[in-house]
């Protein structure tokens, strides 16, 4: 999409030797001059697209790599990249005009860190996937709402001022993390894997490439495009990492270069590529919107093409529904997907339930001495992975016995009610009706055997 053009005002810009009305005018022509900057971001070419998704792809695997591969928690990659974000976004925001290397530095790391926090929602905070696509996709239309009625302009041929930039990357953050929600929850209710998920960000965006040469809105269309390229980036990354053979039921599967390879290969392409750009200056903007002619629209055929991308959109919702009800021939082995089908377990035996019996009423045991000695967060925390190890057992304690099971679910529930998990936004009550409810779950534990 290379056709992108703002929809703003011309702006008269001060030129030497005009000037034609008094001093006045002048000085007012010198200050717009003075006030605007080169346009800071790279012309929309095919380079723009090509090196877009090569820094999603990074944003995947590079992401994984440090947090799993290196061990380094997603909390302290989250840290990390949060903060090399800011560094590098301020070294951005301190140019005079676009500059290929610092421009695509602030990419690729803001792909990682749109990456993570989206991660740390799903993995840490328990946040449903669904949940934090619709929150993401609330966020993406305030910026944009906020933008417009600031700057009367969402176009990225006008990134000429500092608010304009500041805007331009809040949603390029946004679009990120957005795009890493709905491509794994894409992923969660389609089960496909990693090398067929490629081809629904594929069609959608050349469906939008179709509809935006019919007509369509050019800044509606570039950014629906921009968003898309996440999932699509993010399934290639998935695909070139993902082992040949899966190593447990439910896990993706690919071409085997692991994520450190994946990543230096697509790091290598992104480098090359902006230093051809940086040679060659074949996508530097132009100056500022002011050289840009205003776009020759066609009422009518926007408003087709809008009725377009209704129709792409419900096509892609049934598409999902579809998919989500087709048999699948994997499952999550943890058993905590929301939309994934869990892997049948055997029952455990009498042995292994004695064992995890125990296991939960130690469990218990520890949260009430916490609680007792004043320490509510590691109470909590105590709870909450009583919580997960009890969501991984699940099946093969309902396999044992499924009544038994039903009556101590029920009053973990109540547990977990009380330190406010899994409940929504209701506070925790007070460390003496929290004790009250563990030593509850533990008379259960006790007298209702499997």
């Amino acid at each position: 999409m290379t056709r992108e053009t703002p929809e703003s005002p011309v702006v008269q810009r001060w030129t030497p030797g005009k000037e034609t009305g008094t001093e006045s005018t002048t000085a007012t022509a010198r200050h717009v001059a003075g006030s605007r900057l080169l346009n800071k971001v790279p012309e929309v070419t095919v380079w723009f697209w090509i090196i877009k998704i090569l820094c999603t792809t990074v944003g995947e695997s590079f992401a994984d790599y440090i947090n799993e591969t290196l061990g380094f928690g997603l909390t302290n990659t989250m840290l990390l990249f949060t903060a090399v974000f800011a560094i590098v976004l301020t070294v951005q925001f301190r140019t005079k005009r676009y500059v290929p290397f610092p421009y695509w530095l602030t990419v690729v790391v803001v792909s990682v860190t749109g990456t993570l926090y989206t991660d740390m929602l799903t993995d840490k905070q328990n946040v449903p996937l669904w949940l934090s696509s619709a929150v993401f996709s609330v966020l993406l239309a305030l910026v944009f709402g906020v933008w417009w009625l600031r700057e009367r302009t969402l176009s990225i041929h006008s990134i000429t001022t500092f608010p304009r930039e500041a805007f331009y990357w809040l949603t390029v953050l946004v679009t990120f993390a957005l795009g890493t929600a709905l491509g794994d929850w894409t992923l969660e209710l389609t089960n496909w894997t990693p090398a067929q998920s490629v081809l629904l960000p594929l069609g959608l965006i050349a469906s939008i490439t179709a509809l935006w040469k019919f007509g369509a809105n050019p800044v509606l269309s570039f950014w629906l495009a921009y968003i898309l390229t996440r999932p699509l980036g993010a399934n290639i990354g998935d695909w070139l990492a993902s082992p040949k053979a899966a190593a447990n039921p439910g896990d993706p599967v690919g071409l085997g270069l692991g994520t450190f390879a994946t990543s230096l290969i697509f790091l290598g392409a992104i480098l090359a590529t902006v230093i051809y750009l940086t040679i060659s200056r074949q996508d530097v903007a132009e100056t500022s919107e002011a050289t840009h002619e205003p776009p020759v629209t066609n009422a009518r055929k926007e408003r087709i093409a809008l009725a377009g991308f209704a129709v792409i959109a419900a096509g892609t919702v049934a598409l999902m529904i579809w998919a989500h009800h087709q048999p699948h021939v994997t499952c999550d082995p943890t058993g905590q997907s929301e939309t994934m089908p869990a892997c049948p377990k055997a029952a455990l035996t009498g042995k292994q339930t004695t064992a995890a019996v125990s296991k939960y009423e130690r469990f218990a045991r520890t949260a009430i001495a916490q609680d007792r000695a004043g320490t509510a967060a590691a109470s909590h925390a105590t709870v909450q992975k009583m919580r997960d190890d009890w969501d991984a057992d699940a099946t093969s304690l309902q396999a044992v016995n499924n009544t038994t099971w039903t009556l101590l679910d029920h009053q973990m529930d109540e547990v977990l009610r009380a330190y406010a998990i899994d409940h929504g936004n209701i506070q925790p009550v007070s460390a003496a009706e929290q004790e009250k409810q563990l030593e509850t779950l533990l008379g259960d534990l006790q007298s209702h055997r499997f």
